[in-house]
């Protein structure tokens, strides 16, 4: 179920939201093959009417499960807005479409979700990544004339037999 606010009830006062919203509804669980969010969305958030706009505050959380680029240890990145802020003006170019008498936020809070995501998840910001193997070595010809031992990094496919 979407995140909508009914503007009937902010004409009197202000609304406050508080709940879970299913990752599925902001449909951001396929987006990036190591970070991988978590199954609900925490909000607690305050929908005031300014003249003719929507001030939406308050916390988003969402737990992240992400994989290392360097090493793929897997670790725990949490996504927390505790001071999220949203304005939806009600009129002029920029203004939102409601559905009768609904204003959907989810798709607000899923373009700030998407931004927050990490675009290159490290573990540990020295994460020397995998342990290096036994890297076989291939004998080059310097300028000199003299051989040099020079790691190959496709010397194990070399040792396969097909």
């Amino acid at each position: 179920m979407p995140l909508l606010i009914n503007l009937r009830h902010l004409e009197t006062k202000s609304i406050f939201l508080e709940g879970k919203l299913p990752v599925a509804e902001l449909e951001i669980e396929t987006i990036d093959s190591l970070v991988h969010p978590g199954s609900t969305v925490a909000y607690d958030l305050e929908v005031q009417m300014l003249e003719q706009n929507l001030l939406v505050q308050g916390k988003v959380h969402l737990p992240v499960q992400c994989e290392c680029v360097r090493c793929l240890k897997e670790f725990r990145c949490d996504i927390d807005f505790s001071d999220w802020a949203c304005h939806l003006p009600l009129e002029g170019d920029d203004k939102v479409e409601p559905q009768g008498d609904f204003v959907d936020l989810t798709p607000y809070l899923r373009e700030d979700i998407l931004l927050a995501f990490p675009q290159h998840p490290l573990c540990d910001a020295e994460c020397k990544g995998l342990p290096k193997g036994s890297a076989a070595k291939v004998k080059k010809v310097s300028g000199t004339g003299k051989f040099e031992e020079k790691p190959a990094a496709w010397a194990e496919l070399d040792k396969l037999k097909l």
